[in-house]
């Protein structure tokens, strides 16, 4: 991949500035991302809903990639990457905005909307960011850079269900939940009004510290990167495609990418309500999500120290699969605390597919980089639909019969891994 003389000339050093930018990027993607975890079984109390409902969370959150990622390319041709993630920031702000009118009204269609418009920030976000941390240095170590980048996502991760879960999913909400129980009709709806206005301090912090770090990215100096001018690379590994659609590999990926994104959404934002209907307490439970992204974490070190000095993205890919697998019968066929840590596992197992599965998919898209990764980004939607089919399969067979789901899609990543990227015609 060619970068801008600017990159080339300045050497190792001029990686340093914008790979701490992009990290610092990732950790705002893993904070709000998993916040969702918390969110769900917060607003499942606050709001009263059922199962499938609360996993609208997650339909709101991630349907927002599918249907904004093509627009965001469109705004990233115009402003190019540095600007385009400034507006994202600035987006996820007014996201977290709405959660004020939400909060005080408690209308769960107000909270869908917020996440929505947070999801839409996000999905630029991730658009220029991706394949910026890609083509910004050598491709067989991309995977390498994509992992550090993860580390920061799940760091910030695994914080943000802590700091949220203490505020929201307290000592205090726990009473409230108990008194509820013998409590009906109107002596309820102070209490809850009361328990949802908890989220509206967090995030207008976090609207705050946003909009302040979108102004300071317009001052920050990133090199550019040249995917447009990535034609002839293209052509000389003899594609000679026409048009971004016709790369079977990135279709194969596409497909890939949001099977994934759909169980590890379920590794992390399912494993709270998992908990409590294994019998574990609230107080124990709200912080099964940090547990999660923690495993995580540990594959992300994993893969650095790894990739591809020792093993290939691809290899890597079918080892995650096949872990994936086995930790999920592991959660079925065990119970209590024991299949929890199995779910939380999950996290080590899905740890290297981001990083694997988007530079195995735009390998070779030349100066459609920019149109493959978009599509890549609506795969994330995949954490929109497959958490809900999850919560329709709760209500019909149980929380951890539930996670059968898994299987056909980790068999699936393990065929990517093994054949489905090398596909060309």
């Amino acid at each position: 991949m060619t970068t801008s003389n600017t990159t080339t000339n300045s050497g190792k050093n001029s990686y340093i500035i914008p790979i701490t930018v992009i990290g610092v990027l990732f950790f705002i993607f893993g904070f709000i991302t998993w916040l969702n975890g918390t969110l769900i079984p917060f607003l499942k109390i606050s709001c009263e809903l059922n199962n499938v409902q609360a996993y609208f969370v997650t339909l709101a959150f991630y349907i927002a990639y599918f249907v904004m990622a093509p627009p965001s390319t469109i705004v990233l041709h115009k402003v190019g990457f540095k600007n385009g993630m400034a507006l994202g920031l600035f987006i996820i702000a007014l996201g977290s905005l709405v959660f004020i009118p939400a909060a005080l009204t408690r209308t769960f269609a107000l909270f869908l909307t917020g996440l929505f418009i947070q999801g839409t920030g996000l999905a630029l976000l991730q658009t220029a960011s991706n394949p910026y941390v890609i083509v910004i240095g050598p491709r067989e170590s991309a995977a390498k850079r994509i992992a550090i980048m993860g580390i920061c996502n799940k760091v910030a991760g695994a914080l943000s269900p802590l700091i949220l879960g203490a505020v929201i999913l307290n000592q205090n909400t726990k009473d409230v939940v108990e008194q509820l129980k013998t409590i009906t009709g109107a002596e309820r709806i102070p209490m809850l009004d009361s328990l949802a206005h908890k989220v509206i301090v967090p995030y207008i912090i976090i609207a705050i510290a946003l909009t302040l770090l979108s102004i300071a990215l317009r001052f920050i100096h990133l090199p550019d990167v040249d995917t447009d001018s990535e034609e002839e690379a293209a052509a000389s590994n003899g594609t000679h495609k026409t048009a971004w659609w016709q790369f079977p590999h990135l279709w194969i990926g596409f497909v890939t990418l949001f099977l994934y994104v759909g169980a590890e959404v379920i590794a992390g934002d399912t494993i709270i309500l998992y908990g409590l209907s294994q019998g574990i307490e609230l107080d124990t439970a709200r912080t099964f999500t940090t547990f999660t992204l923690l495993s995580m974490v540990l594959g992300y070190i994993i893969g650095i120290i790894a990739i591809p000095k020792f093993i290939s993205q691809s290899k890597a890919l079918a080892v995650s699969a096949v872990l994936g697998v086995i930790f999920s019968l592991a959660a079925i066929l065990s119970s209590g605390l024991t299949s929890v840590a199995f779910v939380a596992l999950l996290g080590l197992a899905n740890a290297i597919m981001w990083p694997a599965i988007f530079p195995l998919s735009i390998a070779d898209l030349g100066r459609f980089t920019k149109a493959g990764s978009a599509l890549l980004i609506m795969g994330i939607a995949g954490g929109a639909l497959i958490p809900l089919a999850y919560g329709k399969l709760v209500e019909m067979i149980g929380n951890q019969q539930a996670y059968w789901i898994l299987l056909p899609i980790y068999f699936f990543i393990l065929y990517f891994a093994v054949s489905g990227h090398k596909i060309r015609k």
